[in-house]
């Protein structure tokens, strides 16, 4: 194999070339991630839960799939049975290309024969329901919408590729197709799914670039599976391709919701439905690495500045409000927010980006953030049951959940639970990243890696108790000595800066300060970015121990904020923490808690999976009569797991 076939085949996680700078012909990202299938997960937070999204949640949704309708849409409309479609929505479709997408990336972490098996089946009738010259949509090929209970009509009956309006996600099932097909391709050295992307691309590309059809696709999402697959193809036209359609924008005159009402790189501020403008922004960093251009750059940085800094909930979460499940306003951060699961997986996505453009860690602090709160809260611990939205606050009654009450085995629209399918086995993606000589050490993450610097292969071995302790261990793994520059993540956190903005701050911060000890001895060590720099020549068996303090902090909002005035929040490390009624004698809305003095950290590995729990004194007021007691607070994202009742993120001081 030529060492370009194996950079394309190597083509990571996030969709960008494991080759190195002197190999590539092209601008791109300045920094590059190791893939996750280079990571190997030890024991720990993070192996239990991928473990149980390879062999519970990926199967679980499946079969989902199967019971739903969205398997059989592909038989019936490549002909190998007769049916009407199945289904309530346009984009069903792309719940089963994510899943597949997520099933190819836990095969490149372990072999399993029967789903590269049910794979092959599934890719067999995908590739049946392709028309002849590339057109793949089930909904208008089985003319879904004859059909009363089809939502989202987003195609007209005039033809192929006219429902292009808000609504519509034609453009959006293919990105995520196209994803699928390169995650498929990287697992299995297999062309059959990639060979049905590139003529659905080759074909949009025709309608779109070759006829001069300026299309706005409905929902971002296609433009994000174009670079991924220009990165595994090398063929520029899918990077030209992506590039069109988002500075076509808003070419239609298009609305705020879907990012459509002016050009992209005149967008300063995050509005409109939040996943499709996290999807867009992504897609724009992409554009921006990969073109060169200065004012794709400019503005995917504003946009990012306008998000940290009056648009992100505590909990890395974003777009608050229920009404479109879009960005509120400047501050418009209620205690009950909207939150979608596919929003804060997004949200990871960009913030990643933001890194591998800049080298900054506050783009990973943000990242930490929605990994460790917004995003895995979407998943319960048994990897069958989800959330859809992510509310700070839950009276126990309301229908907040896509119509249920707690955590649901599925839903009509399913977006989320195939999307954290293909996110979580993945997690190992964010840890680690390379530019010439240095190396990036982003999460800590217990795991084993190799990777290519400029002097040659360095190793590492990481372990610990994160997120519920701060002391951690490196241990340097490769043969032969190697000079190198160990770039190690000092988390904001840490630094008394929950976010890289004055949108949130701690109440009474402590003054500890991390410490780094090489080899048993304490080092002095630059910062460069909110990196602890260590420079020096590396041998296996040198160790690096990081002690980074962990105490319990209230975090309160900035006053703008009106929705939090007077209100606080508690964190320990990258964990922000709520209150649930059945540890509470019920009562959590109006439950305020002491100053920290009073306030005790103990594990309980019997209690969730193991947590971390917060004990305090707390006092709330029942029938006029106020009642003292211990208040005690578990990780937020851990909320809902032991039947319904109150939940609360913020508290009265």
């Amino acid at each position: 194999m030529s060492i370009k076939s194996i950079c394309l085949f190597l083509t990571l996680i996030a969709g960008f070339s494991a080759c190195s700078v002197e190999e590539k012909s092209m601008p791109d990202y300045p920094i590059v991630p190791v893939g996750f299938n280079q990571v190997d997960i030890q024991p720990g937070f993070w192996y239990s839960r991928i473990k149980t999204a390879s062999e519970v949640t990926i199967p679980y949704a499946f079969q989902k799939c199967e019971e739903t309708g969205r398997l059989d849409n592909f038989i019936f409309a490549g002909g190998i049975r007769e049916g009407k479609f199945r289904g309530r929505y346009g984009f069903d479709d792309s719940d089963v290309y994510k899943i597949i997408e997520g099933a190819s990336y836990s095969l490149m972490l372990e072999q399993d024969p029967g789903m590269e098996a049910y794979l092959d089946t599934l890719i067999a009738n995908i590739s049946a329901a392709q028309e002849d010259d590339g057109y793949l949509y089930t909904a208008w090929t089985l003319k879904a919408n004859e059909y009363n209970d089809f939502r989202c009509c987003t195609y007209s009956d005039e033809g192929r590729f006219t429902g292009t309006s808000g609504s519509s996600h034609e453009f959006y099932n293919a990105g995520h197709m196209y994803e699928a097909a390169v995650a498929h391709y990287m697992a299995s050295g297999k062309k059959s799914f990639l060979d049905v992307a590139v003529k659905n691309a080759d074909l949009i590309y025709d309608v779109c670039i070759t006829k001069g059809n300026n299309y706005v696709p409905g929902h971002q999402e296609i433009e994000i599976g174009l670079v991924k697959l220009y990165r595994v193809t090398g063929n520029k036209k899918y990077l030209q391709l992506a590039k069109h359609l988002l500075d076509t924008r808003s070419h239609s005159g298009g609305s705020s919701y879907s990012q459509a009402h002016i050009p992209v790189t005149m967008q300063t501020e995050a509005v409109g439905h939040a996943v499709r403008a996290n999807y867009m922004y992504t897609a724009m960093a992409d554009v921006a690495a990969l073109s060169g251009d200065t004012a794709y750059l400019e503005a995917v940085d504003n946009l990012w500045d306008n998000v940290t800094s009056k648009k992100l909930s505590v909990t890395g979460g974003v777009g608050a409000s229920p009404h479109g499940e879009s960005y509120g306003g400047n501050y418009d951060l209620p205690n009950n927010p909207y939150n979608e699961t596919c929003a804060a997986i997004a949200n990871v996505y960009w913030n990643h980006r933001m890194f591998l453009l800049h080298g900054d860690a506050a783009y990973i602090d943000v990242l930490e953030r929605s990994l460790y709160n917004g995003v895995i809260s979407g998943l319960s611990l048994e990897g069958n049951l989800f959330f859809y939205p992510n509310t700070l606050q839950h009276d126990g009654e309301a229908l907040f959940n896509r119509g249920n009450s707690e955590r649901a085995p599925w839903f009509d629209c399913s977006c989320c639970p195939s999307n954290l399918s293909r996110f979580i086995p993945s997690a190992g993606a964010y840890a680690y990243a390379v530019s010439g000589n240095d190396a990036y050490v982003n999460l800590f993450v217990n795991s084993k890696v190799e990777f290519e610097l400029e002097e040659g292969v360095i190793g590492l071995s990481q372990s610990s108790s994160y997120p519920w302790k701060g002391n951690i261990k490196i241990e340097i793994t490769n043969d032969r000595k190697l000079e190198a520059n160990l770039n190690i993540r000092i988390p904001g956190w840490l630094n008394n800066q929950p976010v890289p903005s004055d949108l949130f701050r701690y109440l009474d911060p402590p003054e500890t300060k991390p410490e780094i000890r090489v080899n048993g001895e304490p080092v002095g060590f630059e910062t460069r970015k909110g990196y602890a720099v260590l420079r020096g020549t590396w041998k296996k068996g040198d160790v690096i121990e990081l002690d980074f303090p962990m105490e319990v902090k209230q975090i309160i909002a900035h006053d703008s904020v009106k929705a939090k005035t007077g209100l606080v929040a508690f964190e320990y490390g990258p964990i922000v923490y709520c209150a649930e009624g059945i540890d509470n004698g019920g009562n959590v809305l109006d439950l305020s808690i002491s100053d920290l003095s009073s306030m005790s950290v103990d594990f309980d590995p019997d209690l969730l999976h193991g947590v971390n729990v917060l004990k305090g004194e707390g006092w709330a007021t029942r029938n006029g009569v106020e009642i003292i007691s211990e208040a005690r607070l578990i990780p937020y994202y851990a909320w809902n797991h032991r039947g319904p009742g109150e939940m609360n993120v913020w508290f009265k001081q």
